[in-house]
């Protein structure tokens, strides 16, 4: 990457990034969280590649041999988000004339089968000691407090609860509005504990600011929580509560466990998480044992 620029000047590679986010927001429509994650992977491939001038000379070779490297012990869900990234920037290279040959193609797939894991929660105890970690008698504590407590009973994902805004709440009907994938707003009923978690938040924590984010940093200048700030929130807990880092995603997990336990049905399942395809909470079919149960056959010669 290239540091030698002078001080009015933007080095090539933010240049390229910040075109290439303004790209994805026009010609693909996708969300600011989304349009910062694939930044974030293609930031990481400029790097591994010697930054923004080495795009016009990219080729399958290059791209696949990074893929091939960069995967190197990481995860699958790693490893598929830079894929998707990857490919997304490639296509805009292309479509900007900065690459030749459209080279999206060349990204490699990761390996992996649809339904082939089980979807993992958190304990009822852990999620007790996560929320119980949290001091309450400082801001800090009682932001962090009603972020894990909005995870944990409205099954948010951590770019929603980052992205709630004070005119999001309904105090009169108990009912919040949830901004999530696709940027569809859906109103959820508003839980007692989690409704009073966020009415400590912002009466006895939250500074006054100018923004309207519901969570925002305690110190100056106050500024509204992202995404990564929600898993830092995780991060911390889980070491206050000493569990190994978990995801946010956990706690809807969890959520979806609980519900199917006390007698929900998937459909039920997936309104509640706002999955916008049955797909998405088929996965939970698999952690249902009472519907299940019906389904399972005798081994042969079993009892003899």
């Amino acid at each position: 990457m290239e540091t030698g620029a002078g001080p009015g000047c933007v080095q090539p590679d933010m240049a390229l990034l910040e075109e290439f986010g303004g790209w994805l927001d026009r010609e693909r429509g996708l969300s600011p969280v989304s349009v910062r994650c694939y930044s974030k992977q293609s930031k990481a491939f400029l790097a591994g590649i010697g930054g923004a001038g080495a795009v016009s000379g990219l080729d399958a070779g290059t791209v696949t041999a990074f893929m091939v490297a960069w995967t190197q012990d990481r995860n699958t869900w790693s490893a598929k988000a830079m894929v998707t990234s990857l490919r997304a920037f490639l296509r805009f290279a292309h479509a900007t004339g900065r690459t030749a040959v459209p080279l999206a193609g060349a990204v490699p797939a990761v390996a992996s089968w649809r339904m082939s894991s089980l979807p993992r929660g958190l304990k009822a105890s852990e999620i007790e000691r996560l929320l119980a970690g949290c001091d309450r008698d400082t801001a800090v504590g009682l932001r962090d407090y009603a972020v894990l407590s909005l995870l944990a009973q409205l099954g948010l994902r951590g770019a929603e609860a980052a992205g709630l805004q004070l005119g999001d709440i309904d105090w009169r009907a108990g009912e919040i509005a949830v901004t999530g994938k696709g940027s569809r707003t859906e109103r959820l009923p508003l839980p007692a504990p989690a409704g009073e978690a966020l009415a400590a938040w912002l009466t006895g924590g939250r500074p006054t600011c100018e923004s309207r984010s519901v969570f925002v940093t305690v110190r100056r200048p106050y500024r509204p929580l992202t995404p990564e700030s929600v898993r830092a929130v995780m991060g911390r807990a889980c070491e206050r509560a000493g569990l190994d880092r978990r995801g946010t995603h956990r706690f809807r997990h969890a959520l979806a466990t609980e519900m199917l336990r006390a007698g929900a049905s998937l459909p039920e399942v997936g309104q509640v998480l706002r999955h916008r395809s049955q797909l998405s909470t088929s996965l939970y079919a698999k952690v249902d044992q009472n519907a299940l149960r019906p389904l399972a056959r005798r081994w042969p010669g079993a009892g003899q």
